[in-house]
């Protein structure tokens, strides 16, 4: 009998995350009508979402403390976004976490040469392809929260979710329109309620 991923595994990509590696990083804890999901939850879980996401390969194995330590990244990365919204300092663990991860597995720059001509190839450490899983994503996190598109980072404003997203446009509240439609029903259904008598 053939059974089907969960349909919180089919969810759609927010705006951003086809785009940044980290926002889908921390996209991967949210709710659903059942209860909270997290799909981090376990080092197998922790090495499925790294493959699936081409960060680390399938033959490569993943113990607990690399797997926790992804989970910290998600978690720093949480504060940094929301710091980085509020407009106020991050707090200082979360900066070290992530400044930890960048340290971990440094890239190598080189040059490249290809026909459009030289440019600059950062080559990810091969010595441990666990802590350059984590530092490509550290990395690509700290491109978003300092290039242009960190001031689309925007948390849905749907209650319940936690998601973050790159806003397309400034009227744009929430990470998808499924959660849209819930605050839009929701709202319906109290001024339903408030005209009854």
């Amino acid at each position: 009998m053939e059974h089907e991923d969960p349909v919180y595994l089919r969810r759609p990509a927010v705006p951003g995350e086809d785009r940044y590696v980290a926002l889908a990083l921390v996209n991967t804890r949210f709710t659903v009508s059942h209860g909270e999901v997290d799909l981090l939850d376990g080092t197998e879980a922790a090495h499925l979402w790294l493959v699936r996401h081409a960060l680390l390969p399938d033959r490569v194995s993943l113990n607990g403390r690399q797997s926790g330590r992804l989970r910290a990244l998600r978690e720093a990365l949480r504060a940094l976004f929301a710091a980085r919204a509020a407009g106020t300092p991050p707090p200082a663990d979360a900066l070290d976490t992530l400044n930890a991860t960048l340290a971990a597995a440094p890239a190598t720059p080189r040059l490249a040469w290809t026909a459009d001509g030289p440019r600059r190839a950062d080559v990810p450490d091969s010595g441990n392809p666990a802590a350059a899983a984590l530092s490509q994503v550290a990395e690509d996190a700290t491109d978003l929260l300092t290039g242009a598109d960190a001031d689309l980072l925007t948390e849905c404003a749907a209650p319940g979710c936690a998601g973050w997203f790159l806003r397309s446009h400034g009227a744009r509240r929430w990470c998808t329109t499924k959660c849209g439609n819930r605050v839009r029903a929701a709202r319906a259904y109290a001024a339903r309620k408030a005209g009854s008598p």
